[in-house]
């Protein structure tokens, strides 16, 4: 790796622990104005000290987060398709690497749809922003993404579309948690990271994240079990305390309830 991708991949997957916990705040590209997330400034701001990096569009880093901010950015730069379309993995590049340099983004992140109509074009996609990003030292976050028509959550597909995208090059791949998650794990050369995927309850939440590390991930790429949760800030401190302080799930609701008491008071 060139220094400046050394450098880049360092402000967001701490050196320290190597884990990382990303906060995911891109939903709106393909679903437009999601629950809990209609004002992205409200939603994002609150979070930023606890979070090792947000994920984000261009768009939304340029209005909702002020310049000052110190946290590092993985930018989506894959979009083109909606919710309301006929097929999400019709999705191109929407943000050019020189832009991402521009915005001074430590990661840029596009979705993959392995076994869909947009399999190859996406792959392609993929094989180019790797490409790009080895030119000026930006490192690549390949999302596995599954999609409506897709839905395949299991090992099988998941270590086939993760190590689709180690092999082309992505620095990390982000995937979803399943049964048998360490298979996935140990067939992907690159490091993984976890989607949060569907709002589920936050001791769920935390399971699946305690399950992800104990599996072998590096860390999470949480949204909506973050900004979607009652207390969302308790719960990214919940998330923090599994990926970077080795806590088990109990220990991490506890944090989660001192939160709660400490926001009553």
């Amino acid at each position: 790796m060139s220094w400046g991708l050394e450098n880049r991949l360092a402000r967001f997957v701490k050196p320290k622990t190597g884990h990382t916990v990303m906060l995911a705040v891109d939903h709106g590209y393909f679903l437009g104005p999601t629950s809990k997330l209609e004002r992205p400034k409200e939603a994002i701001m609150p979070l930023v000290p606890y979070a090792d990096t947000i994920m984000l569009t261009r768009g939304v880093l340029r209005r909702c987060v002020p310049s000052k901010t110190d946290v590092p950015v993985v930018l989506r730069v894959s979009g083109g398709t909606s919710i309301v379309g006929p097929d999400l993995s019709g999705e191109g590049i929407i943000t050019c690497v020189d832009d991402a340099v521009k915005l001074n983004a430590c990661g840029i992140a596009m979705s993959i749809f392995v076994g869909s109509a947009g399999e190859r074009t996406t792959l392609l996609n993929l094989a180019k922003l790797v490409d790009e990003g080895e030119t000026v030292g930006m490192p690549v976050v390949a999302v596995t993404a599954v999609g409506k028509e897709l839905g395949k959550r299991d090992a099988r597909y998941l270590g086939l579309a993760t190590r689709i995208a180690a092999e082309i090059g992505a620095h990390i791949v982000k995937t979803y948690y399943c049964d048998d998650f360490h298979k996935v794990v140990d067939g992907c050369p690159a490091p993984i990271v976890v989607a949060g995927g569907p709002k589920l309850l936050e001791k769920d939440a935390l399971k699946m994240t305690y399950d992800s590390m104990q599996g072998g991930a590096i860390g999470v790429d949480m949204g909506r079990n973050i900004w979607q949760s009652d207390w969302p800030v308790g719960m990214i401190k919940a998330v923090r305390a599994i990926v970077h302080d080795g806590a088990n799930v109990k220990e991490a609701v506890q944090v989660l309830e001192q939160n709660k008491k400490a926001k009553k008071k």
